[in-house]
């Protein structure tokens, strides 16, 4: 399978501080994959490295091909990549649909805004809504759909479920599954195992800024007395 994101002794730095020591992973065309790691194992901070958003990193970071470590974030992006934050980022004082209205398309193929509507119906009903009037589960609604007008083809999820109810996670793994058939690739950082498990192709697990551990899904049962060792799952 031809890699969409080629990963290679990926050192970050915020300042002074080395967080990143040398991260090592690919992703496939079409693929789903997971970070996991505890808080503090450079899950975030590889998602940042990656666009450009940490304060000084090395290495390598192909994107089809395409060295982009000494690249700007624009640049970046206009290869495809879409990158959700854990803080979602919604205009709070801009109505639900003036949100999606907004990013600048990067690339060819983004989703129009009956696209969004039809796989995320929520947010057709709230389209009037300012940003403060939306649920939680909403807003990461939001935050993903706008990725989605871009035209990304490569999608960055910082934890998408993290305090969301039931119901609304469900409907997030949904859009993954639905994402997928269409030939998204996606790289997702979750602390929540039992969203990430049936989602994933393949599972990275993050220690001290270094990919520690990689596997299949199909090895995922034969590891799960190591995934209880690093994550306490």
């Amino acid at each position: 399978m031809t890699a969409f994101l080629e990963v290679s002794d990926l050192q970050g730095w915020y300042g002074e501080s080395h967080v990143l020591h040398g991260v090592d992973f690919s992703v496939a065309e079409g693929e789903v994959v997971t970070l996991l790691g505890r808080n503090g194992a450079g899950r975030t901070s590889t998602m940042r490295a990656i666009m450009g958003l940490i304060g000084r990193r090395s290495g390598s970071i192909k994107v089809r091909g395409t060295e982009t470590v000494g690249m700007a974030t624009h640049r970046i992006a206009r290869l495809g990549v879409g990158y959700c934050p854990e803080e979602r980022g919604i205009f709070s004082a801009l109505s639900a649909e003036e949100n999606l209205m907004l990013p600048a398309v990067v690339a060819p193929g983004g989703m129009s805004i009956a696209q969004i509507y039809a796989m995320f119906p929520n947010l057709k009903e709230r389209a009037g809504s300012q940003g403060t009037r939306l649920s939680g589960g909403e807003q990461q609604m939001l935050a993903v759909a706008r990725i989605l007008r871009t035209g990304a083809k490569l999608l960055l999820l910082d934890e998408i479920s993290e305090g969301l109810a039931p119901v609304i996670v469900q409907a997030l793994a949904e859009m993954i599954r639905t994402l997928r058939k269409q030939g998204y690739t996606i790289v997702m950082v979750e602390q929540n195992f039992r969203f990430a498990a049936p989602l994933a192709d393949r599972f990275f697990v993050m220690e001290h800024g270094r990919i520690a551990q990689s596997f299949d899904r199909s090895e995922l049962a034969a590891n799960m007395a190591m995934l209880h060792e690093f994550l306490g799952v």
